[in-house]
């Protein structure tokens, strides 16, 4: 019988924090183990932390690694290799803070708040690969301080088409007095976040995010899309607006994706969006990169300044519904039913559409 390997530990800042099975293999095709990937946060450790820093945060824990066949439990099939954890888990350190956030059900739960970042090396240890941080703080958990953007390509489409869109949402957001910050999705897709004072509630910032997606598709009617059903979509780009409904999220920059791969979240600088892959960014090339260019999500981290108002766009958003008759989009299937949300029924199943 095999002897299993030692745990080892590692001196995090002022923490001490131990790798359990630190040879574990975690992504095969790279030969990356579990102490890689722990090594692998530390190393961008001021980027990862800057992401995630007093953010309720869920952890995508894959404590058996990558492999073929592995798959993630969902809402409805809860067996799986890998699953997302919403609630702290039991036994958390003492140094491990969390922030109570509130589901569209009415639950709550307590979610880990990153203050420091022997928390993300802890939070790997558990198997955590790919952090989902609300775009809201502990301080206010019903005021999002962050507009997130997700291009997300459909079929027959890919990185290359959502790169070709994302100079268009740049220029759109200047319009209004914002400045977004581009980065990979670390899979095809690009996110676009913005950063914006804590003022509106996510109905407001989502109602913001769609205004903004209306006026894209507006633009670009053969390369952009708003249509929530895929059956709908047709070849294009999916501006995924729920991405800012309340306990939603998106991968944190510097995240690791579950990919044969190992592909990294890279924010990225605007000049460099048309000529990079997302296989560009990983587990390997991302510290390297890091050092070099430093945490280009810098000014997204909580607290930090200049945050961009909504004014402009929820202006943009009303004239809209007065001009065109656009009002509010269908929200995810597992929401109550929201108040002035359109009939949530897939077209082709719609018996009352005209035909």
């Amino acid at each position: 019988m095999p002897t299993k390997t030692p745990a080892v530990e590692l001196q995090v800042d002022d923490r001490t924090v131990r790798v359990s099975s630190p040879d574990k293999v975690y992504f095969a095709e790279r030969g990356l183990t579990k102490l890689d990937v722990v090594q692998y946060f530390l190393s961008v450790g001021g980027g990862i932390l800057g992401a995630l820093l007093d953010r309720p945060t869920t952890l995508e824990r894959w404590p058996k690694g990558v492999f073929e066949g592995a798959k993630l439990a969902t809402r409805m099939d809860s067996s799986g290799d890998a699953f997302y954890q919403k609630r702290v888990p039991a036994g958390a350190p003492e140094y491990v803070k969390t922030a109570r956030i509130g589901f569209p059900s009415g639950r709550t739960a307590d979610e880990v708040a990153p203050s420091e970042l022997a928390v993300v090396a802890w939070a790997a240890n558990l198997g955590t690969l790919t952090f989902h941080p609300w775009p809201v703080t502990s301080a206010d958990v019903d005021r999002p301080d962050q507009l997130r953007i997700d291009l997300d390509p459909q079929p027959g489409t890919d990185f290359s088409d959502a790169a070709r869109v994302a100079p268009h949402v740049r220029e759109l957001l200047t319009e209004h007095g914002l400045t977004g910050y581009p980065k990979t999705s670390g899979g095809r897709g690009i996110h676009i976040f913005v950063p914006i004072e804590p003022r509106w509630t996510f109905v407001e910032a989502r109602r913001a995010t769609i205004a903004l997606g209306r006026e894209l598709e507006r633009r670009l009617p053969d390369q952009v899309t708003m249509k929530w059903w895929k059956e709908e979509r047709g070849v294009k780009i999916f501006v995924d607006y729920n991405q800012m409904a309340r306990d939603r999220t998106i991968a944190s920059a510097y995240s690791i994706r579950t990919n044969p791969r190992a592909t990294v979240s890279a924010p990225l600088t605007w000049d460099e969006v048309p000529d990079v892959h997302p296989d560009d960014f990983d587990v390997l090339s991302m510290p390297a990169r890091f050092a070099e260019v430093g945490d280009l999500f810098a000014p997204l981290v909580a607290g930090a300044a200049p945050r961009g108002v909504l004014d402009s766009v929820l202006e943009l958003a009303d004239r809209q519904e007065a001009d065109d008759g656009h009002g509010d989009l269908p929200y995810p299937p597992e929401y109550p039913k929201m108040p002035g949300e359109p009939k949530r029924v897939q077209p082709s199943k719609d018996r009352d559409r005209p035909r």
